[in-house]
């Protein structure tokens, strides 16, 4: 088999593979919305259908790969070992998840074990593809670029879903945990947008990354308008919320009342909130300074919320005192800076363990490129 015939089948399952992250992402909006609103009637509700549908797709590509390659003798790269293996995480947690709906009834929440590893499981998979992209296009090829680009937004929107429930403690708790939200994503999504910056040598990856990110995210949310419009589905809740007002559902929708007395936030200010924060993480240069440009990223992310906050009526009588916000900022600062070393260590990961480089293929994590890139 020649090399070229090789990178050509790799290739298309890598775009297969991030199409179906795509279809995951829509249906992971969904399925978030439905179980707010609806509740989890079935396991079999068109989310989640979608959801492992499109792990099914990703499972026929990565599986595909390594069967074929292992018959034909053919040495197989770590990106699809590694895309593969974060599948598997994503299908075990659907038994699992069954089986503590059946032991534990109703939970509307993100924290629980199964959508844990569910998640983890997803988010090594997107490392996979992004360790793919590393390995079969060169880093001055727009196609790899753009490949890298939407692998991390598809990494950072899904990292990013994963810190929803500390709002509920912000809510419930107040002082320190207030800032939840800030100090969680100071200390999880660097991961996502500094490693993204550092493995495609471009500067302003982080902000790519949240554009389109946020994009899909829209995409997602008139499907699940689209979806609930045609199916229509009668909601379970209020039963279940009967049962328990300090359920996560019950305190979300508390929240959802007290906030209604204000209209809901502009388009421009929703993409702002991450974006902001993403623009000081590339001045500061996430390549060239992973840990720096993470407590920049950090610090923009715990000011833009905290302002943001105090503006909604469930969270403004909570604003806490000056000692508890610093505490805060200082809990976000060295989050960030953990987070920003921990990046750096993935992308030197990602692509220190590739194949030998095509000519013009040098990579930013061992000798960063010129300023200008």
């Amino acid at each position: 088999m020649s090399a070229g015939t090789r990178t050509a089948y790799r290739r298309v399952a890598l775009w297969g593979a991030l199409a179906a992250k795509l279809l995951a992402a829509w249906g992971l909006s969904w399925d978030i919305q439905w179980h707010m609103t609806i509740g989890r009637d079935s396991f079999w509700i068109p989310p989640h259908l979608m959801i492992y549908g499109s792990v099914l797709i990703g499972l026929a590509l990565g599986w595909g790969v390594l069967a074929y390659e292992w018959w034909r003798g053919v040495p197989t790269t770590r990106g699809f070992r590694l895309a593969a293996l974060g599948l598997v995480l994503v299908v075990l947690a659907a038994p699992i998840d069954d089986l503590w709906h059946r032991l534990f009834g109703l939970d509307v929440t993100l924290w629980s074990p199964p959508h844990l590893l569910a998640l983890f499981g997803s988010a090594i998979s997107t490392l996979g593809c992004l360790l793919i992209a590393v390995e079969l296009y060169s880093a001055r090829s727009w196609a790899g670029r753009l490949a890298l680009i939407l692998a991390g937004a598809v990494l950072y929107g899904g990292v990013r879903v994963t810190l929803d429930p500390s709002w509920l403690y912000a809510y419930s708790y107040g002082g320190v945990l207030f800032h939840a939200f800030a100090m969680l994503a100071a200390l999880i999504l660097p991961l996502a947008l500094v490693t993204t910056a550092r493995v495609s040598a471009l500067r302003w990856a982080p902000v790519l990354a949240v554009i389109v990110s946020f994009a899909v995210a829209i995409v997602g949310q008139e499907i699940a308008h689209a979806g609930f419009a045609i199916i229509q589905p009668v909601s379970v809740l209020d039963e279940e919320v009967a049962k328990d007002a300090g359920s996560p559902i019950a305190v979300g929708r508390e929240i959802a009342e007290k906030n209604r007395t204000v209209p809901p936030p502009p388009w421009a200010l929703r993409l702002a909130l991450p974006l902001v924060p993403a623009a000081l993480m590339a001045l500061a240069d996430p390549r060239r300074r992973p840990r720096a440009s993470a407590i920049v990223y950090g610090v923009g992310v715990f000011t833009e919320y905290a302002w943001f906050l105090s503006t909604l009526p469930a969270y403004a009588p909570l604003t806490p005192t000056g000692l508890e916000t610093v505490t805060a900022l200082l809990i976000t600062v060295a989050c960030a800076a953990a987070s920003g070393l921990a990046a750096r260590w993935l992308a030197a990961q990602l692509v220190g363990g590739t194949p030998e480089p095509r000519a013009g293929r040098a990579r930013p994590v061992a000798g960063l490129t010129s300023p200008g890139r």
